[in-house]
């Protein structure tokens, strides 16, 4: 006999997602570093080669010149942006469980743990949209070099008096098509690779680290399979003139297709892939090392 599973907290949940959202953004920001100055390098003169040759040759640069510091540049913002995302994230995880339980024992099927991984999508909306919207302006006009926005809070102003609240959350219906599926995606394939490497009459608890680490990997990448799509169409529409789309994200698709083919949907690919499995095995390896923390420290909750 199993012992009794602990009960849903999705308090808990929101406590332990968010340092699983810290984990997350200390193995993965090196990366996006890299990704981002290999996506800005300047062109080169004629005669010259390029700044960096690949992925492996920006890191080995970055840490001659800057030390360990370099590959962490710029970390505040995304730790004060993502730690409350991820504790809502698994809240709304946590929550769509919760709700779909009958008694607090009860096990989930796979569907029903992916529609509760689609909850959770529809919480980190509310709060992502206006953020990525406001990122993707003030990382492009670094790069266009015509300087509309003094910062953040002043392109939510401008976003609010141009176009009120709907300005701000240019993008909803795109990021919903984004997140929803793949935090479904993700947090089912999350459980179902547990179950995959729990041996028979293990509770889930007494899971190794390398099989977190794993399995945490791997939903990271099933997550962005799903997502990259609907990411780059979105990245292309939030940043577009206003009018220049007007059925929305169908003319995104249309133009995107026609101009570049079906395979730029897929842009980007390596860099994503090659970010999500470290950066998802430390967040579930965190999430998962406070859920025991939590529990030992109030069992009841």
């Amino acid at each position: 006999m199993a012992k009794q599973p602990q009960p849903i907290s999705p308090m808990k949940n929101f406590f332990a997602g968010g340092f699983g959202g810290v984990c997350l953004v200390f193995a993965g920001h090196p990366l996006d570093t890299i990704k981002v100055r290999l996506q800005t390098q300047p062109k080169p003169k004629p005669g010259e080669s390029l700044l960096y040759a690949g992925t492996l040759d920006c890191f080995k640069k970055t840490l001659a010149k800057e030390g360990v510091k370099g590959l962490y540049k710029g970390m505040a913002a995304p730790i004060i942006g993502v730690t409350p995302m991820f504790a809502v994230c698994f809240f709304g995880f946590g929550l769509g469980k919760k709700l779909q339980q009958r008694t607090p024992d009860d096990i989930l099927t796979y569907p029903q743990l992916f529609a509760a991984g689609m909850l959770s999508g529809v919480f980190t909306t509310a709060i992502m949209t206006p953020g990525e919207r406001i990122k993707c302006l003030l990382q492009i006009q670094a790069s266009t070099g015509e300087v509309k926005y003094a910062g953040p809070m002043d392109c939510v102003k401008q976003l609010y008096k141009e176009s009120g609240i709907r300005g701000i959350y240019k993008g909803t219906a795109l990021t919903l098509m984004r997140d929803v599926p793949a935090s479904g995606m993700y947090f089912m394939s999350y459980e179902w690779l547990k179950n995959l490497l729990t041996p028979a009459g293990k509770s889930h608890n007494e899971l190794s680290i390398p099989s977190v680490l794993f399995a945490g990997g791997m939903a990271g990448i099933f997550n962005w399979a799903v997502a990259i799509p609907p990411d780059v169409l979105k990245s292309r529409f939030q940043t577009a003139p206003e009018g220049k789309y007007p059925n929305g994200f169908r003319d995104v698709l249309r133009e995107l297709v026609r101009e570049e083919g079906i395979g730029s949907l897929y842009k980007g690919f390596n860099a994503v892939m090659l970010r999500a499995f470290p950066a998802n095995a430390a967040c579930f390896l965190g999430f998962e090392l406070a859920m025991k923390f939590l529990n030992w420290l109030a069992p009841n909750l």
